[in-house]
């Protein structure tokens, strides 16, 4: 990606933070520390046009938000897509304010957990776990900013998912003296998991509702459901969907104890709607697939393998659990029940012609999810993909003591190859395109062009 990385055309690129990239045109801007803002295209700064009546303005926030939202209206609106996809990540049930009552990132949970095992005195402490299975040789504290009087805490690179899979990897070769703590350990962390992820909708804090009343607009009518896909094992989606008088079809039946059936994801419902002539039917509308890839809260697997959907506080037993925890088994878990039809239906989703796929505040970490959607770009040449978050340059971070942006090697482990890869398909013309929004702050904006009818 070429975009304000050329030192020759302008010395100041380190310091712009990137908000719409494109392969024809990308938009940044700069917070100066006097507190100026200013914006940029590729081509450099931008000015507001004046007319020979009145002299130039300065080009400002509504002006910035304006031109991206056109060229968001485009992708959106630019064609009739048949298919409708929205990929929800962690970031999805995350507020702007990072409220811990609603979605919570990765690190919130890990500091959780860390948290939680030191107080419980009959567990293993996470330091004490990782120097047994000796995850980065034990050493997960925060040293640097430790002192005498501070409480420990984890260092800001420490990997929940890693480390629980080195946890995993290690279990079989715990001695039998330290096995029953060992996998008490281990439970109690699942559930701490559970009980972060565990939270309920809210419309004056969440746009799940907006969202979906603007997918359910785009899809149209005539059965053509648009689909939700999504990591999240919530139900915020599922509590807003209810709110907003949508009917979901998540691979569950529809009797008293819902069990799982990928066939339901190909029906609709429609009623006969009288005709003297012939028999015609009337799709039913506000209805969705909802394709959770990982697993929920509210399933439970039964002895005999049955999967049953009930209220999610009822699930207690962490092997019953139907939740990909994070880890790199979860490659493995994902050609398991129920995992296998959903990841196979979310591919035939991404595969269909005329196709529109969303994504927010999903971070493409997941290298299977990844795969799935590059190879369906490289395949399938009416996929166009726009990609939403919080930081759509996530290989770059900020130093505040040198006012900018730094690119983070490929050699550390933070550095997303996944990512990156999608911004080479955009270089190379793949219809992809990145959008500095989430959803719930501005991303549903974006997507219905209200900035377009904003004034000054």
């Amino acid at each position: 990606m070429d975009f304000f990385y050329d030192e020759e055309k302008d010395k100041d690129y380190e310091k712009i933070e990137l908000h719409y990239l494109s392969n024809t045109i990308s938009y940044g801007l700069e917070k100066k520390k006097n507190g100026e803002i200013v914006f940029y295209d590729s081509n450099g700064e931008l000015e507001s046009p004046a007319s020979q009546e009145e002299s130039k303005k300065d080009f400002t926030k509504i002006d910035f938000e304006r031109v991206i939202s056109e060229k968001i209206r485009k992708i959106v609106y630019g064609e009739k897509y048949s298919n409708i996809v929205f990929l929800a990540g962690a970031g999805a049930s995350v507020t702007h304010d990072l409220n811990p009552n609603y979605g919570k990132t990765v690190k919130m949970i890990a500091d959780d957990v860390f948290l939680k095992l030191h107080e419980a005195n009959e567990l293993y402490t996470l330091e004490e776990l990782a120097r047994q299975c000796m995850y980065k040789n034990g050493n997960i504290l925060d040293e640097e900013e430790l002192g005498e009087s501070d409480t420990p805490r984890l260092y800001s690179g420490f990997n929940l998912e890693d480390f629980l899979s080195t946890l995993f990897h290690y279990r079989p070769f715990v001695p039998d003296t330290d096995k029953e703590k060992f996998n008490n350990s281990i439970k109690k962390i699942l559930q701490l998991i559970k009980e972060n992820t565990n939270y309920s909708y809210d419309s004056k804090e969440l746009k799940h509702g907006k969202l979906l009343n603007f997918l359910s607009s785009l899809s149209g009518k005539d059965g053509n459901k648009f689909s939700v896909i999504t990591t999240n094992y919530d139900v915020l989606i599922e509590e807003a969907a209810a709110t907003n008088n949508f009917v979901i079809f998540d691979g569950f039946n529809f009797t008293p104890i819902p069990k799982f059936d990928s066939s339901m994801f190909e029906w609709n419902l429609v009623k006969e709607v009288q005709n003297i002539n012939t028999r015609e039917v009337e799709y039913k509308d506000k209805t969705f697939n909802l394709l959770k890839i990982h697993g929920s809260l509210t399933w439970e697997k039964q002895d005999d393998g049955t999967i049953l959907r009930k209220a999610k506080d009822s699930i207690t037993d962490t092997d019953k659990m139907v939740m990909v925890f994070p880890s790199s088994d979860k490659y493995a878990q994902s050609y398991q029940e129920p995992y296998f039809e959903l990841f196979t239906k979310f591919q035939d989703l991404i595969k269909r012609p005329n196709t529109l796929l969303i994504s927010s505040g999903f971070s493409f970490a997941d290298v299977h999810i990844s795969k799935m959607v590059t190879q369906a770009l490289k395949n399938n040449t009416s996929l166009k993909l726009l990609v939403t978050d919080f930081n759509i340059d996530p290989n770059r971070e900020y130093s505040k003591d040198e006012g900018k942006f730094k690119l983070i090697d490929k050699t550390d482990s933070r550095y997303n190859q996944n990512w990156a890869e999608l911004i080479d398909l955009m270089d190379e013309g793949y219809p992809i395109t990145f959008l500095k929004a989430t959803m719930n702050s501005d991303l549903v904006d974006f997507l219905k062009g209200k900035y377009l009818n904003d004034k000054d």
